[in-house]
């Protein structure tokens, strides 16, 4: 199985969940968000596969985010338009992202990458 990882190499988050994967033996292929961000179609796919809140999928803690005043523009946008959004700008979107087959994890917990990759 090939596993995408998706990272902002300068995010300590990121960089922890690299280790990680790299202490259990996981074979990935890394790519950086800010150098290629992930297009809409892969964004929906993402979503759908991950099974969470599109929300989920946005770096509420980025400057971009705070910047743009999201927090108060999402409730009113439609799914589209956050697709649309999230693939203007790698920052916007919450890293890292794991896919491998099925399986999209979002963030780095732990416990949920334990379940997701190593089953």
């Amino acid at each position: 199985m090939s596993v995408l990882f998706v990272e902002y190499p300068k995010c300590s988050t990121c960089q922890k969940a690299k280790k990680w994967l790299e202490g259990k033996g996981v074979a990935f292929t890394g790519r950086n968000i800010k150098e290629e961000r992930p297009r809409r179609e892969e964004l929906e796919e993402w979503h759908k596969k991950s099974g969470l809140d599109l929300k989920r999928f946005f770096n509420t803690s980025g400057n971009l985010y705070k910047e743009m005043q999201l927090k108060d523009k999402l409730p009113q946008m439609t799914q589209e338009e956050k697709y649309e959004l999230l693939a203007t700008d790698g920052m916007l979107v919450k890293r890292p992202i794991v896919v491998a087959g099925d399986t999209v994890l979002v963030g780095f917990k732990e416990g949920e990458w334990e379940q997701g990759l190593l089953k």
